[in-house]
């Protein structure tokens, strides 16, 4: 009796010693509406998706009526909308390239101020809010400013307490100026985030954790996977495999996993996680990381993911 005492009393330990998992919650980003009503999407029974919203939107007919489409739809279905802001559109080439001309440089502070206030009266439901997209890449104007991305962080900062929303502070992309990025990004930064985002694709498609582990010891909170996924096809690095996108899939799920507690030696841990994207793309195309195929049948990714979301809606 003694024997069998000692024995449970030491699975006790055992049992109570051991992290609890955490409760991480997934999502979707896309920016086709289309998805709300797709079947495949439907069953999947999610709460939450990220869309990106270019800054100027209202400035164009064509964009404003598709924000305000997909936000009404998005509104009907009962999401939680992670709203990013990004460059205008037709600013970024295929490649990457931001365009120099006038029309396309960085708001100012006030003027992205006016844009932002616009938007959230037009969607006061709206919950939590990224400053701007991939600052830290070619693509978009902050790319070389890393004040300028906080400028905008500091803007909805101080507007999230009296309106109660949560505001993302420097939204990344796992490149190697990452450090260097969010140290001075850190520097300019208002307050204490607690709040921030990662786009780990390298990490999830080169099959290592280089980049999730260091934003992880760089800052304090939460850290969200706001765009990440297995690739299908982005070239010249990555060619057409949707067997190679689903192996990718599981082992961002394996990541995620990994460090959605609280580790020694890090500051933060992982607590959303958003796949991109839901539609992929025509063979033609130079990037696709789409769960199913243009005309919405689920690709072997879809499988991978479906399995993995259950009990983290």
């Amino acid at each position: 009796m003694t024997k069998r005492l000692l024995l449970i009393a030491a699975l006790l330990t055992l049992v109570c010693a051991a992290p609890a998992s955490a409760d991480y919650r997934v999502g979707l980003g896309e920016q086709n509406p289309q998805m709300f009503a797709s079947p495949a999407w439907q069953s999947l029974k999610l709460k939450r998706v990220r869309y990106l919203v270019p800054w100027d939107y209202t400035r164009h007919r064509g964009q404003r009526d598709e924000v305000n489409y997909f936000m009404a739809l998005a509104r009907q279905a009962r999401q939680d909308v992670l709203v990013t802001f990004t460059a205008r559109r037709g600013c970024y080439s295929a490649r990457g390239r931001y365009s120099k001309t006038r029309a396309c440089r960085a708001p100012s502070t006030s003027a992205y101020r006016r844009a932002y206030r616009a938007f959230d009266k037009a969607y006061p439901w709206v919950k939590t809010y990224s400053a701007w997209n991939e600052v830290n890449h070619k693509s978009q104007p902050t790319f070389k400013s890393p004040g300028r991305a906080a400028a905008y962080y500091n803007v909805l900062r101080k507007d999230a307490r009296r309106r109660k929303f949560r505001v993302m502070a420097a939204d990344l992309l796992d490149t190697g100026n990452l450090a260097r990025y969010l140290a001075a990004f850190k520097r300019r930064a208002k307050g204490s985030p607690k709040l921030w985002g990662l786009h780990n694709y390298g990490d999830v498609n080169r099959r290592r954790t280089r980049f999730t582990k260091l934003m992880l010891r760089s800052v304090p909170g939460e850290v969200w996977l706001t765009e990440t996924g297995g690739i299908v096809k982005l070239l010249p690095s990555f060619k057409r495999s949707p067997s190679r996108a689903a192996a990718r899939t599981k082992g961002m799920f394996r990541l995620v996993r990994r460090y959605d507690t609280k580790r020694r030696g890090f500051r933060s841990k992982i607590t959303r996680l958003f796949v991109y994207s839901w539609f992929g793309e025509e063979r033609s195309a130079r990037f696709d990381a789409g769960l199913v195929n243009p005309d919405g049948s689920p690709r072997k990714a879809y499988n991978v993911f479906r399995t993995n979301t259950r009990g983290h809606r």
